[in-house]
């Protein structure tokens, strides 16, 4: 065996390795260290959600037009209230009875705890058949569980016939607090669980999985314990689909790294009888790697601090520090515990020291990796030119994929109150009934907003915010502000500085392709009328698709340009790091095109955040570079003392089997997002999970390796290694 390619000198059997109990004083104090730091922040699995925003602020451009209008919203209450629309319907008509006891309702829902001001009276449809009240929920930690209640009040003593339910803004709030109600437990728990049915049938092991699956759950409590803490003093922001993928990002991640590192030292212990040798041997092959493959997800993560999007803004800190505590918890912890446990972590199949490697041998290994390189050495040009082309076909699909924003109504998957309820108001009011758009403009300059806007086709109807009327606002038309509808009450359109807010009611569904050409022509109108801004939640879609198309647009190009320069830094070149780019590409491709024609022809989804291909490109492109990192950094080791295509096939096989597990854990891992019923969790989950699981299982193990095979030596241009013989084989590199 050649010491340079195992990084390691063998001992004899004759040598005397390090032993004493100062040896162990640092793995003991180690892993003391990091039970503490579980002792502390593993209570905080249940209290992070403490901190958790998941208002439609939380996920808000920073800069955009709808959300400078949801800030000077404020102002013009007296509370933080969310309006809850409460709709009742008998589609055989409302008879006498049903309008009584709707009418009757308004009081019972003004009693409920959460309800932050007065019930609106009854409005019935023109068709009989249905009514609507509007209830002021306030915005807190409790909205959930207010909504619950209406639910329950609105069904209480109804009538034969009559149906009722809670919807609008409020009672989408509600569904979407509810969905993520499982990320605290079943989450995790669904994740560690696949992780370790994985460990065990990878190890064959009854104690290495459970140490492998200790290192990433201490890593997330250590993370979990300070993304708390910054949240809760603001620093960070934190909202329920953040934090999903957190969870997962952290198990995931920790895991990986510690597969590497486990595959390192069981080679180790073949080459050298003591722990302590073995450990550090198995740290100077893995750190460098692992560093790099830490740094390359973290760099990509912080590009999105560059997003316009709240939501895309607050990923990156927070899963870099997940990454963070994941690489440290890899290279501290777990070279710990198996230090302190040895060969009998691997109990039954103990490497025994002086053993052969099973996996360095191309000619005598046998096996399934041994099978796949001997193809790649035999076809080289077939093996990565075949998949190159699949992948082409694969990527087609991105055609199809349609993802420029999908309503909020179908934020949460499955059915709810709040979307039935959402369907009744459209077949029997006005569809934007409920969800306004709100126009903040001079006080000066409302009679020409309010004939500018009322001349808008799509606009039904027109009111302003005002004091003195129980409804709390005062029709207006294009002859200006009327006078109160409730007889003996007057009022007035609140000012604040300077300024009022006017509601127009659109015709259409606030989340429809209608509300958002109407809105966007309002905009138009109105851009030469002073300083007026319009907002509402057909605003905010708008805005927010936009900014989603901006962040796209930017931070794509921007991550690529990072993680090529580390590459080139690691591997000291630069065309390996440039064709590893265009393979991850390639992959990512196929994966979109797949997932686009999945998603709408097998789960019929409605269509796709904008966001959406961002997430899936950073978390592929970042994710998929480590598993090249793994192969590559391994494939460099091995040329430099055998040429590079024997490093190739040398470097396959040695990595084939631990690279792969680890794609298939964080495969499931990201799999079990899954399990929370929200449309952007659920397929970034099958993107990730299926674009991890191609990019490990055909291009690590089949493109990159053929295609470098195929290239020789002068993969590693510019640097010397491409420049001079190496090994036994350096004539056949040129």
């Amino acid at each position: 065996m050649n010491a340079s390619a195992s990084g390691s000198t063998r001992h004899s059997p004759g040598s005397r390795p390090r032993t004493g109990w100062r040896v162990f004083l640092l793995p003991v104090l180690l892993v003391l260290a990091w039970l503490a730091v579980g002792g502390v922040g593993g209570p905080y699995f249940g209290k992070i959600s403490e901190v958790a925003d998941n208002n439609q602020t939380s996920y808000l451009p920073a800069s955009s037009e709808s959300t400078q209008v949801a800030e000077l919203q404020e102002k013009f209450t007296d509370s933080n209230a969310i309006p809850a629309v409460v709709v009742y319907v008998n589609d055989g008509g409302l008879n006498e009875a049903d309008r009584t006891f709707v009418t009757g309702r308004a009081s019972a829902l003004a009693e409920v705890d959460g309800v932050a001001g007065k019930v609106s009276p009854p409005q019935f449809s023109e068709d009989g058949k249905a009514a609507e009240l509007f209830v002021p929920v306030e915005d807190n930690d409790g909205a959930a569980a207010t909504v619950e209640n209406l639910n329950s009040v609105v069904k209480d003593g109804i009538p034969p016939g009559l149906d009722g339910y809670v919807t609008g803004p409020a009672g989408q709030l509600a569904d979407i607090t509810e969905a993520f109600g499982g990320i605290d437990t079943s989450l995790v728990l669904v994740a560690a669980l696949a992780v370790l049915v994985i460990l065990v049938v990878v190890y064959r092991s009854p104690l290495l999985p459970f140490l492998v699956l200790l290192t990433s759950i201490l890593a997330l409590s250590a993370a979990i314990l300070v993304v708390f803490y910054l949240a809760k003093a603001g620093a960070l922001t934190l909202n329920g689909q953040v934090q999903g993928i957190l969870f997962i990002l952290g198990i995931g991640a920790a895991t990986d790294y510690s597969l590497l590192y486990v595959s390192r030292y069981r080679e180790s212990l073949r080459d050298h009888e003591g722990r302590w040798d073995a450990t550090k041997a198995a740290l100077k092959g893995t750190f460098e790697p692992v560093l790099a493959s830490a740094a390359t997800v973290v760099a990509g993560l912080l590009c999105l601090l560059l997003s316009d999007l709240n939501s895309n803004k607050a990923l990156g800190p927070v899963a870099a520090i997940g990454i963070g505590f994941a690489f440290l918890a890899a290279m501290t912890l777990l070279p710990a515990l198996l230090m302190l446990t040895g060969r009998a972590a691997f109990w039954p199949r103990r490497p025994a020291f002086g053993s052969e490697h099973p996996d360095r041998d191309g000619n005598s290994a046998k096996g399934f990796w041994p099978r796949v390189a001997r193809t790649v050495k035999g076809h080289p040009r077939r093996v990565w030119v075949v998949p190159t082309l699949v992948l082409l076909i694969a990527a087609g699909g991105l055609l199809q994929l349609r993802a420029s924003g999908v309503p909020q109504s179908d934020f949460v998957l499955g059915e709810t109150a709040a979307k039935e309820g959402q369907q009744v108001l459209g077949e029997h009011f006005p569809s934007g009934s409920g969800s306004p758009a709100l126009i903040v403009a001079p006080e000066g300059e409302l009679d020409a907003v309010a004939r500018t806007v009322l001349s808008v086709p799509g606009v039904d109807a027109l009111a302003v915010n005002a004091t003195g009327t129980p409804a709390g606002t005062l029709p207006v038309t294009a002859d200006g502000v009327q006078a109160s509808p409730v007889p003996g009450t007057s009022g007035a359109p609140k000012v604040v500085e300077g300024k009022v807010l006017l509601e127009a009611t659109l015709t259409e569904s606030a989340e429809s392709d209608s509300a958002e050409q109407t809105v966007t022509e309002m905009r138009d109108k109105t851009a030469g009328i002073g300083d007026v801004l319009i907002g509402g939640v057909t605003a905010t879609t708008i805005d927010t698709n936009a900014s989603a198309a901006h962040d796209r647009n930017l931070i794509i190009p921007v991550v690529l340009v990072v993680i090529l320069f580390l590459l080139m830094l690691l591997l000291r070149s630069l065309l390996a790091p440039f064709l590893l780019i265009l393979t991850v590409l390639l992959s990512f491709g196929a994966t979109m095109g797949v997932s686009a024609v999945v998603f709408n022809h097998v789960f019929h989804f409605p269509g796709a955040d904008p966001a959406v291909p961002l997430y899936g490109f950073i978390f592929l492109v970042a994710l998929g570079v480590d598993y090249n990192i793994f192969l590559m950094t391994r494939v460099r080791e091995e040329s430099i003392g055998h040429g590079t295509r024997e490093g190739v096939i040398r470097g396959l096989m040695i990595t084939g089997s631990v690279i792969t597990s680890a794609g298939i854990v964080l495969a499931a891992t990201f799999a079990a997002l899954g399990v929370i019923p929200v449309l952007f969790l659920a397929q970034l989950a099958f993107i990730v999970a299926f674009g991890v699981l191609l990019d490990t299982l055909v291009v690590r193990s089949l493109l990159v390796p053929a295609l470098s095979y195929d290239i020789g030596q002068r993969i590693w241009w510019p640097s010397r290694l491409a420049r001079r013989g190496t090994g036994p084989n350096a004539a056949a590199e040129r």
